[in-house]
């Protein structure tokens, strides 16, 4: 009865989670806030939340200490909570990663592709990831297994251009436009693949390698480690496949980057049940649950999902939700929010 509950009911109760998040940030949006855009999202994001029939566990959150106000790692979340002992049960026990507006500096700016993100599995299906960043390599499934963290770039691109039958020069590289991938970058241009450089938001980057038509075949870089866990859990019911390795301060090239990594950044790793820092991670490493469900709601137009559109009597949401369910579904939802009264004209 739980394994049902989380799997075929609980998916469209995180469509409401997502889809309150990235209405409250699009509301934000332009206004050149990222703080604010992000702040109204993890509100929205939690009271939606504690509405959902579950017994949740952030295990990817806004902040890895309890100052974090909500949404922190560790907070207990859903109804079960607050259920007796007796009716507990009846909840289904999940772990929980959330990111309630990934990209609030393309939120505040009006960029493309900010969206509100969550994923969940049963108990220990998400790795329990600390605020530090991740060298990253994502593809899609035709890819999937043909590519090498500590491969050459080219000899990856090399790869990714057989699996998909083309030249290296129709390939499309995501990249984060950042100091530290300048050499990077001329690696991916010296073998002849195109670049396209984004300012923010390498998840949703990553969820566009591993959909057929979007135009991006590969992702490359140095991220945040949690968006990796949930890029690992969009890549589960994908089908795609992203490699990954915790990076540490002497390893960062920009001072600003290094200074984001604490002092204490292998201890805190090693309280979380990381006790190889240099490990390579596979998908399975990041999301090892059997059971994922995954949802996003796109704040702004972005290359898989339109933005959240106002209108007089309305709001309109473009979403995803994912399932490693026995048959795999991707389902893309199209939600009219109606505010009006009986004369309400539904916009299309």
């Amino acid at each position: 009865m739980r394994e049902r509950k989380m799997e075929h009911e609980l998916g469209l109760d995180f469509l409401r989670v997502v889809e309150a998040a990235g209405i409250a940030s699009a509301q934000t949006m332009g206004q050149g806030d990222r703080k604010y855009s992000d702040h109204v999202a993890v509100e929205a994001m939690r009271e939606v939340m504690d509405t959902v029939p579950m017994r949740g566990e952030i295990v990817i959150g806004e902040g890895e200490r309890d100052d974090a106000p909500m949404l922190y790692i560790g907070e207990k979340v859903g109804m079960g909570h607050r259920a007796n002992a007796e009716n507990m049960n009846r909840y289904p026990e999940v772990d929980i990663a959330v990111d309630p507006l990934e990209g609030t500096n393309l939120c505040a700016t009006g960029s493309s592709n900010a969206i509100s993100v969550m994923a969940c599995s049963e108990k220990g299906g998400l790795l329990h990831a600390p605020d530090l960043y991740m060298q990253k390599l994502i593809v899609g499934p035709s890819s999937k297994g043909a590519v090498d963290l500590d491969a050459p770039v080219k000899d990856n691109l090399r790869s990714i251009a057989r699996r998909l039958n083309r030249d290296i020069d129709d390939l499309v590289v995501i990249v984060l436009d950042r100091p530290r991938h300048q050499k990077l970058i001329s690696e991916i241009r010296e073998a002849g693949a195109r670049i396209k450089l984004i300012s923010d938001g390498d998840l949703s980057a990553g969820i566009s390698a591993a959909v057929a038509g979007s135009g991006v075949h590969a992702v490359m870089g140095t991220g945040g480690a949690p968006e990796g866990v949930l890029t690992a859990a969009a890549m589960k019911c994908l089908n795609g496949q992203i490699l990954a390795r915790f990076v540490l301060k002497e390893q960062l090239v920009d001072v600003e980057d290094r200074n984001r990594i604490s002092e204490d950044a292998v201890d805190r790793m090693k309280e979380m049940g990381i006790s190889d820092p240099q490990r390579i991670y596979d998908t399975d490493d990041l999301a090892p649950g059997k059971k994922i469900i995954f949802a996003a709601t796109g704040v702004t137009d972005g290359t898989i999902l339109r933005g959240v559109r106002f209108f007089g009597t309305g709001i309109r949401t473009s979403s995803i939700i994912m399932a490693t369910e026995r048959t795999k579904r991707v389902r893309f939802i199209d939600t009219v929010h109606i505010d009006g009264g009986p004369d309400t004209v539904v916009r299309f």
